[in-house]
C-alpha cells in the first residue's frame, strides 16, 4: 500500500492516534487495537492506556508487534460521537481516495484530518506486513444502551475462528448492514477483523471488558502464549459473567433513521431483548415503528447521534453454522451463479446479481450459508456479495 500524502493543509504532526506500539523480541503476527472511533466512548482507549505498561514487561515473550490506537481523538476530548461526521461512516473506497488526494481537507471538516492521521497510522503498519504473519484487527466500542458485551463479526471463516476466542455472544452480518465502517476497510484489505461492543459508553465495567478482550486477543493472535498472561482465566471469567456465555446471532433487519426522522426510541430495551412481530419499538415523525419480525432487539439507540435506530437478528444453530464452514471451504459459492435468476457480476467474482422473479424461490439464508451476506439494490435487482479472504488471506 503506498505512503500517504497530503498537500499543503495537513496538520504538522499526528494527532495523538498513537497509544503505544510494541514490538517483541521475536518475529510474529500485528495485533491492532483501536478504542473510541466514537468520541462519547473512551472505554476502549481508557483499556489500552491501561495494558501498556504490562504489555512493555513482556516484551522479551512477546511476538510481532501490539499496536494501540485511539480513534477520533477530537471528538473523545469533547466527549462527542463526532464533530462534523461520523468517522466510523467514512471508509468507503471513494472517500479514502478523495483524502489520499488531499482534496476533502478543504473542506474544514475535522474527521477528514482524524482519517488520514489513522491512515498514516494503518499504512505504516501494511507496508511492513509479511506473508508469514497475519494482520488481526480489534475495534473496541460501547453502546448508548445498557447491556451484555459482544462481538461483531464479518462473516469470513478466518474471523469466526478468531472471535471464538472470545466467550460472548458473536453477531453475524453487522458490519455488511452498515456502508463506510473501518472493519469494513480493513477486512476487505484481507486482515482478520472483530468489533467487541463491551457495554454502556460511561459503565466502568467496559473498560474492565475491553481490557480483558485485549488480553485475551494477545494470546488468541499468538503474539503471546497463555503462561505469559497468568490472568488469562481471570479474565475470560470476567466476559463469560458479564456476556452470560456464548452463542451466535445474525442480523436480519437494520432500521435506519435521519435528523429530520425525528426518530425516537420505546424506553427501557437492551442488546438481544426478545421482541415479538408487531411489538412497538420507536416512533418517528411518520408515527409508529414496530418489529418486522420476532427475534433479538440489538443496539437501540438512545443517543442524539447515529444513524442506526436499531437491528433485528436471531440466534444460529451450531448444525447451520458448520454447514456454512463446509460449504464454503467446498468452494460451493463458486458455483451458485448456475442457479436460476443468478449471475456473477462480471466485473467482481464476489458479487451475485439475483433477478428476484425468477430466483425468488431462494431464500436468503442460502446466500447467507455460502457467505454472501451484504445485499443492495441495483434497481430491480438484488445484489449479494461475499467478502474476499473468507478462508485464506491475502498472500496464501
Amino acid at each position: 500500500m503506498s505512503s500517504t500524502g497530503i498537500p499543503g493543509k495537513a496538520p504538522a504532526k499526528i494527532g495523538g492516534h498513537l497509544i503505544a506500539s510494541i514490538r517483541g523480541a521475536q518475529s510474529g503476527p500485528t495485533l491492532i487495537v483501536l478504542g473510541s472511533i466514537h468520541g462519547n466512548e473512551p472505554a476502549g482507549t481508557l483499556a489500552a492506556h491501561r495494558v501498556v505498561a504490562a504489555l512493555e514487561q513482556r516484551r522479551s515473550c512477546l511476538r510481532g508487534e501490539v499496536i494501540l490506537l485511539a480513534g477520533n481523538t477530537l471528538a473523545l476530548r469533547r466527549k462527542v460521537r463526532y464533530i462534523d461526521a461520523d468517522l466510523n461512516r467514512l471508509w468507503t473506497e471513494v472517500n479514502i481516495q478523495t483524502i489520499r488526494s488531499g482534496k476533502s481537507l478543504h473542506q474544514h471538516i475535522s474527521e477528514h484530518f482524524e482519517q488520514w492521521e489513522l491512515l498514516v497510522e494503518l499504512d505504516r503498519v501494511f507496508a511492513a506486513a509479511t506473508p508469514q504473519n497475519e494482520i488481526f484487527f480489534v475495534d473496541l466500542h460501547t453502546t448508548s444502551a445498557a447491556g451484555k458485551p459482544f462481538a461483531t463479526v464479518g462473516d469470513t471463516l478466518r474471523n469466526r475462528s478468531f472471535a471464538l476466542n472470545f466467550p460472548v455472544t458473536i453477531v453475524l452480518g453487522l458490519e455488511e448492514q452498515i456502508d463506510g465502517t473501518l472493519l469494513e476497510y480493513v477486512n476487505n484489505l484481507g486482515l482478520i477483523t472483530m468489533g467487541l461492543e463491551a457495554g454502556q459508553h460511561d459503565a466502568l465495567s467496559s473498560v474492565d471488558n475491553h481490557e480483558a478482550v485485549i488480553w485475551i486477543a494477545t494470546v488468541a493472535t499468538g503474539n503471546l502464549r497463555s503462561a505469559d498472561v497468568p490472568e488469562l482465566d481471570k479474565y475470560r471469567s470476567r466476559l463469560v459473567l458479564a456476556a452470560g456465555g456464548r452463542r451466535v446471532v445474525e442480523v436480519r433487519h437494520r432500521h435506519a433513521t435521519s435528523p429530520d426522522d425525528k426518530f425516537k426510541m420505546e424506553p427501557g430495551f437492551t442488546n438481544f431483548q426478545p421482541v415479538r412481530r408487531g411489538q412497538t419499538l420507536a416512533h418517528d415523525r411518520r408515527g409508529e415503528i414496530t418489529a418486522r419480525e420476532t427475534g433479538l432487539v440489538l443496539l437501540p439507540l438512545y443517543q442524539s447521534l447515529g444513524d442506526d435506530g436499531f437491528f433485528l437478528g436471531r440466534e444460529v444453530m451450531k448444525f447451520w453454522l458448520s454447514l456454512s464452514a463446509l460449504l464454503r471451504r467446498l468452494k460451493i459459492g463458486n458455483y451458485v451463479h448456475l442457479l436460476p435468476g443468478v449471475r456473477r457480476d462480471p466485473l467482481n467474482e464476489n458479487f451475485l446479481i439475483v433477478n428476484t422473479r425468477i430466483a425468488r424461490v431462494l431464500p436468503l439464508q442460502v446466500f447467507h450459508l455460502l457467505g454472501f451476506r451484504r445485499r443492495r439494490w441495483a434497481g430491480r435487482h438484488l445484489v449479494v456479495s461475499r467478502r474476499a479472504y473468507d478462508v485464506e488471506g491475502p498472500h496464501r
